[in-house]
């Protein structure tokens, strides 16, 4: 009987790494940080470098959520083109955003250093192909606007990448100088457990059900009947927030991963490269460091979790297929094969920072394909607002552009 694991990768390979109790007393504290996915435990280190008496909480264990399901490919690219970006929201705004997720990169890999995670983390290049030969036109005017504005980008015609990647069926694309991959999951539980050491205090299977808003205080109160008094909050629930906020701000959507066998044959080629093309939806790929292939995509909109998940085989034979188009000579065969939820914003970039309806709360909302760079971002943020600063990027991720 041939199956296939349901579960994402990260948690078969990693198993129970940490576990933490549920709250069960009164506690007071400075920050209440809501979520314990890999937003929250960057979160939750930058309060701690403050110098900000702490608490995390998630509902489920930690990292269960969409840190579980992420294929962690760090990009600076934002699921909207540069140029598209400057479009809707003006040169500044636009190269900062891109520059700000270019500089997160780098961020993650100093934080991965200094914690002594086993998280992989490595520095990678990436390829943004044109799956469509009409896509290679403004595929050429992004590369041009990505070069204006300095970032490490050169040109491929599709013979080069057949030659360097042993790719097929591209018509040309974007080599970045600038990306990674990691294991997401693990990097988190290695922050958090890094922290705990300096005092953070993490409560896992803890669910707030009731939060009480004040103008420079909250509290808020588990489904156990325990409290938390807290002078702010800062929400990093990811998609699971449009549950309190009202504003329709973001389109929910399923996506699917797939990951191979162990590969026993040389893929040196696309050991330090990160792989994404211009289809709508777009697909995704990487290896990850015991020379799997990874590849995601076949997004569509979300509804529920058991219709999302009643489409992991149709799916698994679509991604199958993709990579056979693009990879015909490779053998691949799915060991794993799983699903995530995500969020799309109207111009890609994340929501961080303030709601009028939430007095004494801060969200980091880091939707699209950049939630883990854009979560980085985030850190600065916070510290900024927490001690009365407006960042430069307030303006352009605040609620209600």
């Amino acid at each position: 009987m041939n199956l296939k694991s349901s579960e994402p990768f990260w948690l078969v390979k990693n198993g129970i790494l940490n576990s933490y109790p549920s709250l069960s007393r009164e506690i007071e504290t400075d920050i209440l940080i809501i979520g314990g996915g890999i937003t929250g435990s960057l979160i939750a280190h930058q309060c701690m470098e403050d110098g900000y008496k702490t608490v995390l909480v998630d509902k489920r264990e930690i990292a269960n959520g969409s840190t579980s399901a992420t294929t962690s490919m760090l990009q600076y690219e934002i699921d909207t083109p540069l140029y598209k970006l400057i479009e809707q929201i003006g040169e500044k705004g636009a190269v900062d955003s891109y520059r700000a997720c270019y500089q997160a990169i780098d961020k993650l890999g100093e934080i991965a250093h200094h914690i002594k995670s086993d998280c992989g983390y490595k520095k990678k290049d990436s390829l943004y192909f044109a799956a469509r030969k009409k896509d290679v036109s403004w595929l050429k005017r992004e590369f041009e606007a990505r070069k204006k504005y300095g970032f490490p980008v050169s040109w491929l015609e599709a013979k080069d990448i057949r030659q360097k990647y042993h790719l097929s069926n591209t018509y040309g694309g974007i080599l970045s100088r600038q990306g990674g991959s990691m294991d997401a999951f693990c990097f988190t539980h290695d922050l958090l457990a890094y922290n705990r050491k300096r005092g953070l205090l993490i409560y896992d299977k803890t669910n707030i059900e009731k939060v009480k808003y004040h103008k420079g205080s909250i509290q808020a109160q588990t489904e156990y009947g325990n409290s938390i008094k807290a002078k702010k909050v800062i929400y990093c629930n990811g998609y699971e927030s449009v549950e309190i906020i009202k504003d329709r701000f973001v389109n929910l959507l399923s996506t699917f991963a797939i990951v191979g066998e162990r590969y026993e044959g040389d893929q040196t080629y696309l050991k330090d490269i990160l792989i994404w093309n211009t289809a709508r939806p777009y697909i995704y790929m990487r290896t990850t460091d015991d020379n799997r292939i990874l590849i995601g995509g076949e997004d569509e909109k979300f509804v529920n979790t058991t219709k999302r998940d009643r489409l992991l085989l149709k799916k698994q034979l679509k991604l199958e297929k993709h990579l056979e188009n693009i990879l015909p000579e490779h053998d691949f065969r799915t060991d794993f094969v799983w699903a995530g939820t995500f969020g799309e914003t109207k111009d890609g970039l994340p929501y961080i920072g303030t709601h009028p309806d939430f007095p004494a709360a801060y969200f980091v909302l880091g939707f699209g394909g950049n939630g883990i760079t854009f979560s980085v971002t985030g850190m600065s943020m916070v510290s900024n607002m927490l001690k009365g600063e407006i960042h430069p990027l307030t303006e352009y991720f605040k609620f209600r552009r």
